[in-house]
């Protein structure tokens, strides 16, 4: 015990005490991603995350008060992520609405793609759980504003707004049966069904 406290001195000294937090929490965060991904929601014991974390049980509580808020944050880091993604690839993809959407979906199935624990995150596990719920209602608002961004009109019309709103919902779980490998692995051929579909709704 007395060689883990002195590893433990060792690994922050020098470090300023904020710093030391932000490190430690991204650690539990990066930690519990790794567990959630590979077990789900049961895997996510606060000795657990700590073990894989290598750090004391004390910096959870540091952090997070529960198990709950630790998956909320692995979640929206990954939101975050996929967000930053996503916003460069429409922007990248030029004024055309059409252009403009393939982008996008091209995106978020690559995310997903890259790191298939992503979409378990993102879209598949831990349904039942109430943080995440509200976490994925609010990505679907997120992504509804995004695609309505996509168009040229600064104030779209009904039928536009109710095609978007089609298609967000469609998207989420495009990008679900995505990530459980239920559409094959050809991610030219999903992105231009789905875009060619998406823009005959909006038509």
């Amino acid at each position: 015990m007395a060689n883990a406290r002195t590893a433990a001195n060792t690994r922050w000294a020098g470090i300023p005490a904020a710093r030391r937090r932000d490190e430690r929490r991204d650690m539990l965060v990066r930690a519990a991603y790794r567990l959630f991904t590979a077990g789900g929601e049961a895997a996510l014991a606060v000795r657990a995350v700590c073990r894989e974390a290598e750090l004391h049980t004390r910096y959870f509580y540091e952090n997070f008060a529960d198990t709950a808020e630790l998956l909320a944050a692995v979640y929206d880091q990954q939101a975050t992520a996929l967000g930053d993604v996503l916003a460069r690839a429409v922007e990248d993809a030029g004024p055309r609405p059409d252009a403009r959407t393939r982008a996008g979906i091209r995106a978020v199935l690559r995310f997903i793609s890259e790191d298939p624990g992503r979409g378990r995150v993102l879209f598949a596990e831990a349904r039942g759980n109430e943080i995440l719920a509200a976490r994925r209602r609010a990505a679907q608002t997120a992504l509804l504003e995004g695609v309505l961004a996509m168009t040229s009109d600064q104030d779209p019309p009904l039928p536009v707004v109710i095609a978007a709103t089609m298609f967000t919902g469609a998207m989420t779980e495009l990008a679900q049966q995505w990530a459980d490998g239920r559409l094959g692995d050809d991610l030219d051929a999903v992105v231009d069904t789905a875009g060619t579909l998406s823009l005959a709704m909006r038509c």
